[in-house]
């Protein structure tokens, strides 16, 4: 064991060397003489490999004593692909753990929606990722708290409380830890792009925010997907293909939200690495108006799951790309992305009910914003206000089941668990339910009842399913 362990962090030192922007956000390196941790991709001098220690996290390298280098940033890279594509008990930790769940409900709210105990929580966590679940989402307000005030002019005691900090002192501790500054000097060093954007920048104009993601992205696919099922009064898409802003409001923990996303022009792959020339990724434009700041943590990850940000496409591209049948079309087509859903419970009701009956809905059930914007006017309805209204028929099961916990299709939700909940509903089918654990649930690995997806495709069959439409609709296009 302890050779193969050598022989792992020897690979990890090796894409440190070569600067490998692959990895970023796969795993972190911490320099012992210089008490900073890195991104792989870090531009600084490589240091000697004796020096280097190598974790799952950001979270355990800051727990070892390491502060974020300024220069990478690595709080800043995308999430690990391998929390999103893991079904165990720390997989769906740490997606609720960026859910926000731990911020709101502490550490035995998240055991409890786990179904284990909080020491158990605690020992998983500790032992494939580096850090419990208090210093996980301690390195996740810290990030939050960065982003708050190098984007905005708000009060630093304002954002202490909206990054989720329990006190202007633990959030100053935390600051100095992670940064090595004060949250002053934290902002006094925001680039000069960012701080011309902080003096426009308000909780009701807008928190700007880069979302990024690793590796080639195929946005244009995605935003036909969005815009081609978008449910008037709570989502738009504006501008031309290849320039155009997504925009869809958000029923939060605390309040809600107006969320705006832009297509990059030209932006499908990435920029480019020096070097081997691998692509080392990018990021998509976005703008998050809250009715609370408290939401700003669960209103980013929920846009990462709706764009399939923290996917690593090199994987999926590799595996699927060595297959015959869809070899041409990832050749043509790298890091296309399986879209997830901004709202899960959401998301399942539109899938049963379709995009005409999703709009009555909203008109009839769904809250009111108090401050429309434009086309967004609605937030759409809770799966309570619907069981209630409609409370008959497949709609009227599905919602009910939603409501009183029956059926969980939250970040931690078991994808095993929740596909029986779903097919012993009545009137659900195996088609409507591969939709929602693809889209609502984020399962990479799901084969449509109705489509010819062999296991050799396995895990990235809701990927390939993707593929096959793409080409489906690129046909279309062709003959119209």
């Amino acid at each position: 064991m302890i050779g193969e362990e050598a022989r792992y962090e020897d690979t990890r030192y090796e894409a440190v060397r070569s600067r490998d922007a692959r990895f970023d956000g796969e795993f972190f390196f911490a320099v012992e003489t210089t008490g900073i941790y890195c991104r792989p991709s870090c531009p600084a001098v490589t240091p000697k490999r004796q020096n280097v220690r190598f974790y799952a996290t950001a979270a355990a390298a800051q727990s070892s004593g390491f502060r974020a280098c300024r220069r990478c940033r690595p709080d800043a890279v995308p999430g690990s692909a391998e929390w999103n594509v893991r079904a165990d008990v720390v997989g769906r930790a740490m997606r609720l753990i960026g859910d926000g769940v731990v911020d709101r409900e502490g550490v035995g709210g998240l055991a409890v929606r786990l179904g284990y105990s909080a020491r158990q929580v605690q020992r998983q966590l500790t032992a494939e990722v580096g850090a419990g679940p208090v210093a996980l989402a301690r390195a996740q307000r810290a990030h939050t708290a960065r982003v708050l005030l190098q984007t905005t002019d708000l009060p630093i005691t304002q954002i202490a409380f909206a990054a989720g900090f329990a006190s202007v002192r633990q959030f100053n501790d935390t600051i100095r830890a992670v940064y090595a500054s004060t949250p002053s000097e934290l902002r006094a060093a925001a680039p000069r792009t960012a701080s011309a954007a902080r003096r426009a920048a308000t909780p009701t104009a807008g928190i700007p925010v880069r979302l990024a993601h690793r590796g080639p992205y195929q946005s244009t696919a995605v935003f036909d997907l969005l815009a081609g099922e978008a449910i008037a009064g709570i989502e738009d898409v504006s501008g031309t293909r290849g320039r155009r802003t997504y925009r869809r409001t958000l029923r939060l923990p605390y309040g809600t939200g107006i969320v705006a996303v832009d297509e990059r022009p030209g932006g499908n792959h990435g920029r480019r690495a020096s070097g081997d020339g691998a692509h080392p990724g990018g990021w998509l434009d976005a703008c998050l108006q809250l009715t609370d700041l408290r939401d700003l943590t669960t209103a980013v990850q929920r846009l990462r799951r709706l764009f399939d940000l923290d996917a690593d496409p090199y994987a999926v591209d590799a595996r699927l790309g060595a297959d015959a049948r869809l070899g041409p079309l990832v050749a043509a087509h790298p890091g296309l992305r399986s879209p997830g859903a901004a709202d899960p419970d959401e998301l399942a009701v539109r899938a049963l009910v379709g995009k005409a009956e999703a709009e009555r809905l909203v008109g009839r059930y769904g809250k009111v914003l108090d401050a429309p914007c434009g086309t967004l006017t609605h937030v759409f309805p809770e799966p309570a206000v619907l069981a209630e209204a409609e409370p008959d028929g497949t709609l009227g099961a599905l919602t009910a089941a939603l409501a009183d916990g029956t059926l969980r299709l939250d970040a931690g939700a078991d994808r095993d668990d929740a596909r029986e909940a779903l097919l012993a509903l009545p009137g659900l089918d195996e088609q409507t339910v591969a939709v929602i654990r693809t889209r609502a649930l984020g399962d990479p690995d799901v084969a449509p009842p109705d489509e010819d997806v062999p296991d050799t495709w396995r895990p990235w069959r809701s990927y390939a399913v993707q593929h096959l439409r793409v080409e489906t609709e690129l046909g279309a296009d062709s003959l119209n």
